[in-house]
Parts: C-alpha cells; structure tokens; sequence
C-alpha cells in the first residue's frame, strides 16, 4: 500500500496507467474508491493519481484539530506530485476535491496545466451561509456521537444525491457503504477544519480572475447550492468552460461516469492541441 509522507502525516495514494500525470481529488463524501469510473477510463492514456485526502483511511487520521485545513490540504497535494518525481500535470477534484483544485491553482500555478474542478462551491451563498455553517457543525457532532452509519443514511440521501440513487442504485449502495465506513473523527475534523473555515467562491474573485491554466467547470443543474458558484467561476477564470449535466445532482463522477468521462476527455484533448480559447 503505497504512501508518502506529509510533514509526518501519512497519506495513502495510487498510481494507474501510463503518460501524461492526471491527479484526481475526492469529496467530503468520498475517498480514494470514488475515482474507480474514472481510474479506469483515463489509465488506458494518462498517469492516474487518486489518494485519499488525511482523516480518511487508510491515509492517517490525525487526532489534532489544526491538522486539517484548506491549506493543509493543498500542501498535500503538493507534496503528492512532489514525492512522484512531477513538475505539471493535470490537476482535478469534485466538491471539497473541487475546492481543493481551484485553491492549488491560485496557490501554485505553475504545477497546473489545466484544472477541472466540478461541483464545488457548496457553502458560497452569503445569504445561506451562517445557516449551513451551524448544520455542518451539527453534523461533525453527529458522527462523534452517533457513528458514521447513522450519518451516512441521512447524508447520502441529501436533495443533491436522490438523482444518483434513483439513476444507479447499485452504484449509490456502494458509495453509501463506503460513506458509512469512514473515519467518524476524520470527517468531523474535515468538516470543521476544512468546509467551515475555507473562504468561499465568491470571496475569491480576485484569485479566479488571476487563473492562466486552462480550466473546466462541470456541474449537475439539480445541484442547487453549487450551481451559482460554477457561473461565478465561468465569469471570473479567464480561459474557463462551463459544462452542465441535465437532471443530475453532487456527485457526478459516478452518477453520469461516461459523460463525465468524455466531457473532461475532450477537454483535455482540446488542451493537447492548443485550441482550448
């Protein structure tokens, strides 16, 4: 099981295929598994890196809440492509993953040569803001208290994730498994270090506009709390494309594997050849 170390924490990654360094970011929800569809399809051309983000095994779960952070996480990111031997590569992630990619690109963009960030943005709206800071710290006491099970049967079928269970059941069952086997500690502390002290899209304007690399936003059009933020980053990322899946939800990696598979499949092909505007 492969893993490096990140200033004396572990974190657990894998490596598939051949060619051009594609690394893959995971969600709040997610870890290392959730990249499978995409694992598959991109190691048939490209160098695939997934990992699992810390706090989420078999990557360490550090028991001091100032080891995890937005920044935290970008370091790790860093130190990943770093340990494997890698200047540039393509740089992706869904939701905190997504957020993750877009914060990585601002803090170092020479080591992107073109991003793709889908879903994130969740927590933006200042309107909602305070409301949805107070539910993620209900929630991070909830898994402490109550284990992950319990909060994976409420979490996995939030609005933004019925499209997934009514499209692919199957599919949905095994991300609401591995869900409820994380880290109830690891995630708590992700939630408080990470989505509830992180700025939001909007507060980085100044940064998004500053963005040379190539850059693709994808979205699913029922993800309500996402769906402004990703037209906010397609008005302020200069070179950036916007892609909108219809009828889908969060997480759409899994949810529509093939269109996601080929969107960012002609985007990065379209990168290749110098004619992404």
């Amino acid at each position: 099981m492969p893993t490096f170390s990140s200033d004396g924490v572990d974190i657990h990654y894998q490596v598939a295929g051949e060619g051009y360094p594609l690394l893959w970011s995971h969600e709040f929800a997610g870890d290392i598994t959730s990249w499978e569809p995409q694992v598959n399809f991109f190691s048939r051309r490209y160098q695939v890196i997934t990992y699992c983000h810390r706090g989420y095994p078999p990557s360490e779960v550090p028991e001091n809440p100032a080891a995890y952070s937005q920044d935290l996480q970008v370091e790790d990111m860093r130190r990943l492509l770093q340990h494997l031997g890698i200047k540039q590569a393509y740089i992706g992630g869904l939701s905190m993953g997504g957020t993750t990619t877009l914060s990585f690109a601002i803090a170092h963009p020479e080591m992107c040569r073109a991003i793709i960030v889908a879903s994130a943005g969740a927590g933006s709206d200042p309107g909602d803001r305070d409301r949805l800071v107070a539910s993620w710290q209900a929630l991070s006491e909830s898994m402490i208290a109550e284990g992950m099970e319990k909060f994976a049967d409420g979490y996995a079928r939030g609005a933004e994730r019925l499209q997934f269970l009514r499209k692919d059941p199957v599919g949905w069952a095994k991300f609401h498994a591995s869900l409820a086997s994380h880290s109830a500690q690891g995630s708590a502390l992700t939630f408080r270090g990470v989505q509830m002290k992180r700025p939001t899209i909007y507060q980085l304007k100044k940064d998004l506009q500053q963005i040379k690399a190539p850059t693709l936003v994808m979205i699913g059009d029922e993800d309500g709390p996402c769906v402004d933020a990703a037209v906010f980053m397609k008005r302020n990322i200069p070179s950036c494309g916007l892609a909108v899946f219809p009828q889908s939800g969060h997480t759409i990696n899994l949810e529509e594997p093939d269109l996601y598979n080929r969107t960012v499949l002609d985007f990065l092909t379209s990168v290749e050849a110098g004619k992404w505007v």
